[in-house]
């Protein structure tokens, strides 16, 4: 893989009130940073935090009353100065004591989302809570997918939001009787041109995706390639038909479909049932029936292959947060894993238990301790 121009990255991270932090002041200036410590000394906080400089609602998907910290003022802060491209800029994310919603800023000034964050970098993340990903629920694999789509669709965050919007006012309608259909109508209408416009992003990106893992196979080895497919009725619509098309036939199907779906409480068609298959490439097994070590190197080079196509769609590599990623793989892997995300090109942030676990990182990257609220340097690869 060839070595793309510098990439954004994180220089330097502030935290205030966040979880077990009361303050940190975290230098970060390296491409890889390994932050090493024992169980609940705060590492994936770290993560965490910078995930949120990011929409939605992080790697934990936490509510935003959780995050402050215990016996703080209520409220937090995560700040984060951003070397890019184009120069450098500060991000910073904030939940102000007794308000519900997050305030974000960029340069000191508000924004009205974390949406406008997507103008200066990207997030892919892998934690220990999504090894069950292939054997979990549909849902967890859409939302996966979907964390990959927003990172090239700035765009696709607010249009799955409308639709999932769409769709909560028709089960109110529906639970109308005496709603009547002009109604329904209009709001079948607008379900059925956000939902294909919504599965049609997604299906362009897994072809995407799925070409490249295939064609970077011998690059990623040893983490095995995926074949990905996004299976619903939608989709099977879209693969052979005009967008047009598949809009009639997704609002006819959902008008037929009114006494079906009243009973269930919620639409049973529509990319909010589909799911992303995933198959073992060298094994040509689904990815639910391979042991929990394959799984999770296919996992890995699954996202590894997720930041090589969003580095070049972007132009920009993303910025991957890793949490607990060595803990399972034996030294071959970790040294194997080390040298593709050195020529990958974009900022890491990994934890670990051990310093041990990183060792071979290379040189001009980070280890950084971290213990009891605190972090200090460990020194570098």
């Amino acid at each position: 893989m060839d070595r793309p121009e510098p990439q954004p990255r994180i220089t330097r991270l502030r935290l205030d009130d966040f979880r077990s932090y009361a303050g940190l002041d975290m230098a970060c200036d390296a491409m890889l940073v390994a932050l090493c410590g024992p169980n609940g000394a705060g590492k994936t906080n770290i993560l965490e935090a910078i995930s949120l400089l990011s929409p939605g609602r992080g790697l934990r998907r936490a509510q935003g009353a959780s995050l402050p910290r215990k016996g703080g003022a209520g409220g937090f802060a995560v700040l984060a100065d951003l070397m890019g491209p184009t120069g450098d800029v500060l991000l910073a994310t904030a939940l102000v004591p007794g308000e519900a919603q997050r305030q974000c800023r960029i340069d000191r000034e508000p924004v009205a989302s974390a949406n406008r964050f997507l103008d200066h970098l990207a997030f892919l993340w892998l934690t220990p809570d999504q090894d069950g990903l292939f054997r979990g629920a549909a849902g967890d694999r859409r939302r996966f997918l979907d964390r990959l789509v927003l990172a090239v669709d700035k765009s696709h965050g607010t249009r799955a939001n409308a639709y999932e919007h769409a769709l909560r006012h028709r089960n109110r309608l529906l639970e109308d009787f005496d709603t009547g259909p002009r109604w329904l109508d209009a709001i079948e209408q607008e379900i059925a041109e956000l939902g294909v416009a919504l599965a049609a992003a997604r299906l362009e990106t897994v072809a995407r995706l799925s070409a490249l893992a295939a064609a970077d196979a011998e690059a990623m080895a040893p983490f095995p390639h995926a074949i990905i497919t996004l299976e619903g009725e939608l989709e099977a619509q879209l693969a052979g038909e005009s967008a047009g098309r598949v809009e009639d036939w997704f609002r006819v199907a959902l008008r037929e479909g009114r006494a079906r779906d009243r009973a269930a409480g919620r639409a049973l068609v529509g990319p909010q049932v589909s799911d992303l298959a995933v198959i073992h490439g060298p094994k040509g097994e689904a990815a639910a029936l391979c042991s929990t070590g394959e799984q999770k190197a296919l996992l890995l080079g699954l996202v590894l292959a997720q930041a090589r196509l969003i580095g070049q769609m972007r132009g920009e590599t993303p910025i991957l947060l890793l949490d607990e990623i060595a803990a399972h793989l034996d030294i071959a892997r970790r040294k194997a894993l080390f040298a593709i995300l050195n020529a990958l090109g974009g900022q890491v942030f990994m934890t670990g238990t051990d310093k041990v676990l990183f060792d071979g990182l290379g040189g001009g990257n980070l280890i950084l301790d971290v213990a009891d609220g605190r972090v200090s340097a460990g020194g570098t690869g």
